[in-house]
């Protein structure tokens, strides 16, 4: 391997131990780390976009890990999480006295990362009263704790994030323009999992050794036909939706092999990325190639309803109810007497 070789690897190497936790290797996934590598050095202001469940939070820390402030803190606020009372003194902290309840000095979040970076999550739902305080100390790098007239000086790196259409709301006059576009520097897209389809399979994965571990089991299977259906699946709830599911079957595993966690889902709430018309032609596909693989062979071990992760009975079901059979006319896909 030549020299140049050596560096492309090392700088790979480098690079997964960086964003270790960012699982996949897409193409929508590798233009954010790309997006990632580029505004990380520097100190500029970054927005994270995207749905709920996408994981804004670990591509904030990935903008931090490979930053000069990597050795400092990395705090993190959800302001949606936090009443509007409280959302200040959160943020700016506050003094006693200053409000009833405040028996005690406290310090805020911007100071807890002097030096280093605060992650404000979902800074969309940051109410409009507070916003011109969070504009100056973006500005001026000075602000006062609440029930003070103290100026305090601080020097942090701020990356936001929000699932919600910052632009729209500043045309509602929900959000401050001059505030928007002091935090829309440097925007990162962060693309929902149905976008992404190519990592599944390695999130899947992942998630299905990191809570084995945790629960002590060992799962030595995916069934193709689980996999195919987790595969198919829109996730609306995004990666925090399939770590959730992924920790279910994990539960429910039996002898070693993961169960289809979305059987246990409420059909009514269930979304599929193809239209509701076709569902069904998705479902009898997947069976129809499962039972062609298994040489028509239902139950067993070896059978189409293990690899499915289905009982045998409920398998003989879905199969009557989508007018599975055999390609030659004269004998149908079911068991023989006794079983239809």
């Amino acid at each position: 391997m030549g020299e140049s070789e050596n560096s492309v690897q090392r700088a790979r190497e480098g690079r997964d131990s960086q964003f270790e936790q960012i699982v996949g290797s897409s193409p929508a996934l590798e233009a954010v780390l790309e997006q990632v590598e580029r505004v990380g050095p520097t100190d500029a202001t970054v927005l994270i976009l995207g749905e709920t469940g996408t994981g804004k939070e670990l591509v904030a820390q990935a903008v931090h890990n490979i930053s000069a402030r990597c050795n400092r803190r990395f705090v993190k606020v959800n302001c949606a999480a936090i009443p509007f009372d409280l959302l200040e003194s959160e943020l700016f902290g506050h003094e006693r006295g200053a409000f009833t309840g405040a028996i005690a000095q406290r310090v805020g979040r911007f100071e807890l990362a002097h030096q280093g970076t605060l992650f404000l999550d979902e800074v969309g739902d940051i109410p409009l009263g507070l916003q011109p305080k969070l504009l100056r100390v973006l500005q001026e790098r000075e602000f006062e704790r609440l029930g003070s007239g103290q100026t305090h000086k601080v020097d942090v790196r701020l990356i936001a994030a929000t699932h919600r259409n910052l632009a729209d709301l500043v045309k509602q006059d929900k959000f401050r323009s001059d505030l928007y576009y002091r935090l829309n520097v440097f925007p990162i897209s962060v693309p929902p999992l149905r976008e992404r389809r190519e990592d599944i399979h390695a999130l899947v994965s992942h998630f299905v050794k990191f809570y084995g571990r945790r629960m002590g089991k060992t799962i030595e299977e995916i069934p193709t036909g689980t996999m195919a259906a987790l595969s198919s699946y829109s996730w609306p709830g995004n990666i925090r939706e399939l770590q959730n599911l992924i920790e279910r079957a994990v539960i429910l595993a039996n002898d070693g092999v993961l169960p289809n966690p979305l059987r246990s889902s409420a059909p009514e709430t269930t979304t599929w990325s193809v239209a509701r018309s076709t569902l069904a032609e998705v479902e009898r596909g997947m069976i129809l190639r499962v039972l062609e693989n298994r040489n028509w062979k239902i139950g067993g071990a070896t059978g189409a309803a293990s690899e499915l992760g289905l009982k045998r009975t409920t398998l003989i079901y879905k199969m009557k109810k989508l007018g599975i059979r055999r390609s030659t006319e004269e004998k149908q896909a079911l068991p023989e007497s006794g079983t239809q």
